[in-house]
């Protein structure tokens, strides 16, 4: 099997207590995990907040494993409304990869001040003429009342973020890196 590695890999130091990472932008449908020094469990939220037990999935040390983690979910943004929660408007026809309960992460190039990470969405409504948008508008925990400024970025995208935990009985490191497996090879 080939794999091709998306993004950086990340290194989770590992413990007796569950560790997390911050959010990671979901990119890939699999997660290649790498347990060194100490076996690992780990626990994946597309999302809460993640915590491992050792009930969750087992990696013995120095062995490496795959995790399907679903198909990572994207859209263009047209418009945001702000305020105690957020508003986000996708493109006419597009309709919202997201459902409540997933976690988002959103980046708008040229205004950087809207930017989020890993906030659940709350409400999904495909009714017809959302604030004069014929398009489907989530709304999504994240408070952007002081935010003033219109949106004027052409370059908006909403994504799905995850967080991974790992827990082992002493100290490790997990290393984490999203891979597309590209056939045998």
């Amino acid at each position: 099997m080939a794999l091709k590695p998306i993004g950086t890999c990340i290194t989770q130091v590992t413990a007796a207590v569950a560790a997390k990472t911050g959010p990671i932008a979901h990119k890939s449908d699999t997660l290649r995990l790498c347990a060194i020094t100490k076996e690992a469990h780990v626990k994946v939220s597309l999302a809460a907040d993640p915590t491992a037990t050792a009930a969750d999935f087992y990696i013995p040390v120095n062995t490496t494993a795959s995790l399907s983690i679903g198909n990572p979910s994207a859209n263009r943004v047209v418009g945001i409304t702000t305020g105690a929660t957020t508003l986000i408007d996708f493109p006419e026809g597009t309709g919202s990869p997201f459902g409540v309960g997933d976690a988002v992460t959103l980046s708008v190039s040229g205004q950087d001040y809207y930017d989020f990470e890993h906030k659940l969405v709350t409400n999904v409504d495909n009714s017809a003429s959302n604030g004069g948008y014929f398009s489907t508008r989530i709304t999504v925990n994240s408070d952007t009342s002081g935010i003033v400024t219109a949106l004027t970025s052409q370059n908006a995208e909403l994504r799905g973020s995850f967080k991974v935990s790992a827990l082992a009985d002493g100290a490790g490191k997990l290393y984490i890196q999203q891979v597309q497996i590209t056939g045998e090879g």
